[in-house]
């Protein structure tokens, strides 16, 4: 596959660039997986320093009680992106995924698109990336070790993304299935991570610098309480990403700096939705243009109230966009129709009919 495509414009391509979840693996592997995270980290870092030219709105629901399905959409001005992801705890039950996602990038200009990708896989990476990216501004100097409770699917990005962007050495894992926790440590073995399976949720963050909340769980759930929580630690709370869902006893908030993406979406579906909307909370594109501070002293407990933002998702495809002319990694999408003649669709449908 030759990188000719991507300096076309988009009105004079035939196809969309088409990446599946084959060739989302096949992509990750050829640079590596830490790698990929860096990448996405960097183009999230330079797309939130761009924040003000970026459309922003809360995502749009569709709720019911087994779970989410939203539309993330946003534009820069040039480029429109936007992803559909669900977001369904129980389907584990059943062998599915709890989380799944496509997503589109889009020429402004012509409305033609420019790429069309999985981001089941992808939605994993940026979540980490962004995860680990935040952690950079926010996290106490010369951090080591992190707590992860929560070991499931994207738990194992979590512990890596750190790893690459902030020299984490050491894993306290902790999950109601020791399965998931065995799971966690056999896929890390050779990542140069030392995991440590813990018993209980107090266990695991003994000793650690940054502890991460990634569970499933649809419910107003307390997985840390205020005592289990001591100055100076950061707190990485990507579980709680929805209306009704929550990790953190409101106590550790009161107690917390919280930097959050949104605060209009995290309002509604963060930790966040636990406190007054008046409540003072710090916008990560202002610590990423160095305009606000991140983490200002030791003693300081700083909380990231992740729960994904569309322009995250919007930078995770501009860097497999650009990645795709470098690996080759993906299909030619037959999503557009090119009649000869523009005002002719019902004719190209005429020809092709005699054609077959």
């Amino acid at each position: 596959m030759t990188e000719t495509v991507f300096n076309l414009k988009p009105s004079e391509l035939a196809y969309v660039p088409f990446v599946s979840v084959d060739n989302m693996m096949r992509n990750v592997r050829a640079v590596g997986v830490e790698t990929v995270m860096r990448g996405i980290a960097d183009y999230i870092e330079e797309d939130f320093r761009r924040w003000e030219s970026f459309d922003k709105k809360p995502r749009i629901p569709a709720h019911a009680p087994e779970g989410v399905i939203e539309l993330m959409p946003t534009s820069d001005g040039k480029t429109f992106g936007f992803k559909y992801v669900n977001g369904h705890p129980g389907n584990t039950s059943d062998g599915l995924q709890t989380v799944t996602g496509f997503g589109v990038l889009s020429d402004l200009t012509t409305g033609y698109p420019l790429l069309f990708s999985e981001m089941t896989i992808l939605t994993a990476l940026r979540t980490a990336a962004n995860s680990a990216l935040a952690a950079k501004y926010l996290a106490p100097k010369g951090s080591k070790t992190m707590a992860i409770i929560g070991n499931g699917a994207q738990s194992d990005f979590q512990c890596l993304a750190f790893k690459e962007l902030l020299g984490i050495t050491e894993i306290r894992a902790y999950d109601l299935s020791t399965e998931a926790s065995v799971r966690l440590a056999r896929n890390l073995a050779h990542s140069g991570l030392n995991v440590t399976i813990c018993k209980t949720a107090e266990d695991a963050i003994e000793g650690a610098e940054i502890v991460t909340t990634v569970t499933a769980d649809k419910k107003l759930a307390t997985i840390l309480t205020d005592n289990m929580i001591g100055s100076g630690v950061h707190i990485n709370a990507v579980g709680g990403d929805c209306p009704g869902k929550t990790e953190l006893h409101r106590d550790i908030l009161l107690r917390s700096d919280i930097f959050v993406e949104f605060p209009d979406q995290t309002h509604i579906e963060g930790e966040f939705q636990q406190l007054d909307r008046d409540h003072p909370v710090t916008e990560l594109w202002q610590v990423y243009a160095g305009t606000v501070p991140g983490r200002t002293s030791q003693d300081q407990i700083t909380l990231f109230d992740s729960v994904g933002f569309a322009i995250e998702d919007f930078a995770a495809l501009r860097y497999v966009h650009d990645l795709l002319p470098k690996t080759g990694h993906f299909e030619k999408l037959d999503l557009l129709a090119d009649p000869d003649d523009p005002r002719d669709l019902y004719g190209m449908v005429l020809r092709s009919a005699h054609a077959a």
